[in-house]
């Protein structure tokens, strides 16, 4: 039997807007199983990460980390994404991993902006600079198509190239400033120290934390935690694993019923923003169940544009 093998020539296909709707679809069926391993070789990281959803099929997602690849010319990340039926198992597509990983992360926070944040946001800062932050200019664009972007990063020309690049967007230098506007924020670093200050919030605010993935990394403050409405894409992809949640959480900055809802709470409306003045915080902790609704998504729209024999 053959299966397709999916590159990123379909992405020109795919709708930030169709995707939020198929994760929403997706957390209506039964939760998913899922579970992490992880292989070490020095520096090196062999990651598989597999979830199975009743009613939507199966997905190992395996990705390699060689920290010294560029130095060769080489990215640092690499991996393969392979889907499987619900009803027997068969292997039904490869699909490239870094499309899987760029929608499914992008996708994630954008669902959460759209039940969080303010309906008439239109002011939005990208705290780093990197492929994260490219893509979300474009997932937050479709939902709010009037919205200006301010782009901040560590180093001032890395933002200036992108805003450069994308139209609506400034670079700054001045992060505070950046956040105490801004209707939206949004944080894709590498930071294993807060780079956002909860001193700078005001009220009506919506972040989405993306960048923190180890349970030493951490992008804002106890203060900022302190004040918002807590939200997770996931409660079992992010409370004991990422830094973000983990470390506040074992120090008795939050507890654990400090978390209002995740993606399985928002057919019965929990996922939701709780009063026009609160500040909102969603962490994107993006687990295997959401690569294997991605994936889903994107399979169905490479059957939708390519003829079948």
């Amino acid at each position: 039997m053959t299966f397709p093998i999916i590159s990123a020539e379909i992405e020109p296909q795919l709708n930030w807007l169709e995707l939020i709707c198929a994760m929403e679809q997706g957390h209506r069926l039964p939760k998913a199983e899922i579970t992490d391993s992880f292989l070490y070789r020095r520096g090196d990281t062999l990651l598989s990460r597999a979830a199975w959803i009743d009613g939507l099929g199966a997905l190992v997602k395996t990705a390699t980390i060689f920290p010294d690849n560029p130095s060769q010319g080489l990215p640092s990340v690499n991996g393969g994404v392979s889907l499987y039926s619900d009803t027997d198992g068969m292997l039904q597509a490869n699909i490239d991993f870094h499309l899987v990983t760029k929608w499914k992360t992008a996708g994630d926070s954008a669902l959460a902006a759209r039940h969080l944040a303010r309906p008439e946001s239109r002011k939005i800062t990208l705290v780093g600079a990197g492929a994260v932050a490219r893509s979300m200019y474009f997932a937050y664009r479709a939902i709010f198509p009037d919205a200006e972007f301010t782009i901040w990063s560590r180093r001032f020309s890395p933002a200036a190239e992108l805003a450069g690049a994308l139209a609506g967007a400034t670079a700054t230098d001045d992060l505070e400033h950046a956040v105490a506007q801004a209707d939206i924020i949004c944080t894709a670093t590498m930071s294993t120290t807060p780079v956002i200050r909860g001193d700078w919030l005001r009220p009506g605010q919506h972040l989405d934390l993306i960048g923190a993935y180890r349970a030493d990394m951490r992008e804002v403050d106890d203060i900022a935690l302190r004040r918002a409405a807590l939200f997770v894409d996931s409660r079992d992809t992010t409370l004991d694993h990422i830094g973000e949640m983990k470390d506040p959480l074992s120090r008795g900055i939050i507890n654990r019923n400090d978390i209002l809802a995740d993606y399985y709470d928002i057919s019965s409306g929990l996922f939701s923003r709780p009063a026009n003045d609160a500040i909102t915080i969603c962490k994107n902790g993006g687990g295997a169940h959401l690569d294997l609704m991605t994936s889903r998504y994107i399979l169905s729209k490479w059957h939708e544009h390519t003829p079948q024999s």
